[in-house]
């Protein structure tokens, strides 16, 4: 399905016409991992909020408010139905279900901070939910985390726009945030394929002596 009429014209005229749901709901469809812009949404309500158009608290909430829900229901998915999907796609990409155990241990390993975290990174914001999941992590810890990861997301993405579009374009504004989400979430897969990648090697070669 085709997403290329959500431009930032598109968010923009969608947000003046729905108001507050608009932003709700966009946040909300994508942490469900439908994949809507939800960081120019947040945006677009916080410059809204900016030229006085929407209430900033309102657009606050709706930010925290989606995202909180949208987890929620992400964490449910993965933990209902998620592992046996993630074996199924592993093995169309020839990928061993031993592999997908270490990546799932290692994820349960650090699963707090990618909840958290993930928020503020291309595609995790939109995973992190689901493989907290697959990976079985605790639900009241899931829930706090979810819970500080929304709020401090909302209210910086809200802020942001609030203040700095007073000063900068709209459009320069969701320019320089999406590049800085796709630059982090590099960094990110990098730091975690690299040494799967060198832990394969060494032990291919280990096997060959």
């Amino acid at each position: 399905m085709s997403f290329e009429f959500l431009t930032l014209e598109n968010i923009q005229a969608i947000a003046h016409q729905y108001g507050y749901w608009a932003i709700f709901i966009g946040i909300l469809l994508e942490n469900l991992g439908i994949p809507l812009p939800g960081e120019t949404v947040t945006l677009v309500g916080g410059f809204l909020a900016g030229n006085g158009e929407l209430n900033y608290w309102f657009v606050f909430g709706d930010a925290a408010g989606g995202a909180m829900l949208g987890g929620i229901c992400g964490y449910g998915i993965g933990r209902i139905g998620g592992w046996a999907l993630l074996v199924r796609l592993a093995a169309v990409f020839r990928i061993s279900e031993t592999r997908i155990i270490t990546i799932k241990d290692k994820f349960s390993e650090n699963a707090a901070k990618a909840v958290f975290l993930g928020r503020f990174f291309a595609l995790l914001r939109i995973f992190a939910a689901p493989l907290a999941g697959i990976a079985e992590m605790p639900f009241p810890q899931f829930l706090l985390y979810n819970f500080l990861g929304a709020v401090t997301w909302a209210s910086v993405m809200v802020s942001l726009a609030f203040f700095a579009g007073k000063i900068v374009s709209l459009e320069q504004l969701v320019a320089w945030v999406s590049q800085f989400a796709i630059a982090a979430l590099a960094i990110v897969i990098a730091i975690i394929v690299i040494p799967l990648w060198l832990e394969s090697r060494q032990i291919k070669q280990e096997a060959g002596d």
